[in-house]
């Protein structure tokens, strides 16, 4: 289970009353998280938003704990990063081979389609992204109460969270 820190910034959303917005600083996790496009940087650049799914009734101010399942994680990574390039290369392979077979030059033949092969698995991938953003398992999801808040924080700190989620945070 992948996990961050962060602070409710506002509980119970117009649109979902069972999802809160939280603040977080944004880490090497949220490069592979599949609502990364649904998170909106603050001025600083480090600290994200993000909507979570409030399965313990946190409140705004309250320090909680964002988990997401890491076989979820592990999915989005490898269709990131590891998909288009191995589309990318069985497209090259395919090209060569293509292109020597047609008697052309097979290198420029090999780049072309390992390139237009790169392209289109972008294309399904951002498709992909979009149908995994909307599936339950795909989403962050607040699993514990750090420290409870007495209202809403006006910095994006509650007044109980420990110093160190503060510093991190504010």
């Amino acid at each position: 289970m992948a996990t961050e820190q962060g602070i409710v910034i506002k509980a119970g959303l117009p649109h979902r009353e069972n999802m809160a917005l939280v603040k977080t600083v944004q880490s090497s996790a949220c490069e592979a998280c599949s609502a990364r496009g649904q998170c909106n940087p603050d001025v600083k650049g480090k600290d994200r938003e993000v909507e979570a799914i409030n399965l313990v009734d946190a409140r705004a101010g309250d320090v909680i704990q964002i988990s997401m399942d890491t076989a979820a994680l592990l999915k989005a990574t490898f269709l990131l990063y590891v998909f288009p390039i191995l589309c990318m290369l069985i497209g090259a392979f395919a090209g060569n081979g293509v292109g020597k077979a047609l008697g052309m030059n097979p290198s420029a033949i090999s780049a072309l389609v390992g390139i237009t092969s790169f392209i289109a698995s972008m294309v399904l991938v951002r498709k992909q992204a979009g149908i995994m953003a909307l599936k339950m398992k795909y989403q962050p999801k607040i699993t514990r109460i750090i420290g409870r808040g007495t209202s809403a924080p006006t910095d994006g700190c509650g007044p109980n969270a420990p110093d160190s989620i503060q510093e991190r945070v504010a």
